[in-house]
């Protein structure tokens, strides 16, 4: 059954993770590994925004008013590359990856950044820029599937992501409840979890890919 990383990992590829691979500074292949680690840490992180009514509430109001899904058609936007539709759907917060991260992952970016970094490779510096790329980039995907369902329960379907997450790959599913739990960014090692799990959460969520 595909699921919502299923889907925007199919949507990130080609053209589009050729763009995100020069803007990080490395190559397809790393980028590639780098953002099926970095997606599900960022639905962990919405999910645990969402399960209050009010922060369930505030989520469909942010893709209500921000982001209506055509940055995934133009990532461009977010290097400050393209001019074609920007009058139309370039609204400031629907770019803005730094605030964006900030909601989704609050405190607990270092580690999951640090993380990140041990298993690719890849320096903090572009762990970073790549979390900052793909945090409007998920939201753009949220709020399509909102306008192409039709639907009110976005918050609903991205706990249900999580449930599927944790299901599939149960050592991330013990690392976001650390993270998520309270307190648990705080917890020393958390980052060196992460990337020493790396190929049991890549291939429990992505197979051999």
């Amino acid at each position: 059954m595909s699921t919502l990383i299923d889907d925007l990992s199919a949507q990130l590829q080609g053209p589009t993770l050729s763009q995100l691979s020069r803007e990080v500074g490395a190559d397809e292949a790393t980028t590639a590994q780098a953002m099926r680690m970095a997606l599900p840490m960022l639905i962990g992180g919405l999910a645990n925004g969402v399960e209050t009514p009010a922060g369930a509430q505030s989520l469909n109001q942010a893709l209500d008013r921000d982001h209506d899904g055509s940055l995934l058609d133009n990532i461009s936007m977010l290097m400050g590359g393209a001019t074609s539709g920007a009058a139309d759907m370039a609204v400031p917060r629907a770019l803005n990856g730094e605030g964006i991260l900030g909601h989704i992952l609050g405190g607990r970016r270092e580690p999951v950044q640090q993380g990140i970094g041990q298993a690719t490779g890849l320096s903090g510096q572009q762990i970073g820029r790549l979390l900052v790329m793909l945090a409007p980039l998920v939201m753009a995907y949220l709020g399509r599937r909102k306008r192409e369902l039709g639907t009110d329960d976005i918050a609903g379907q991205v706990r249900a992501e999580r449930q599927e997450v944790e299901r599939r790959a149960p050592d991330l599913g013990g690392i976001l409840g650390q993270m998520f739990g309270g307190g648990g960014q705080d917890r020393p090692g958390i980052s060196d979890d992460l990337a020493r799990m790396a190929p049991n959460i890549l291939g429990g969520l992505f197979g051999s890919r």
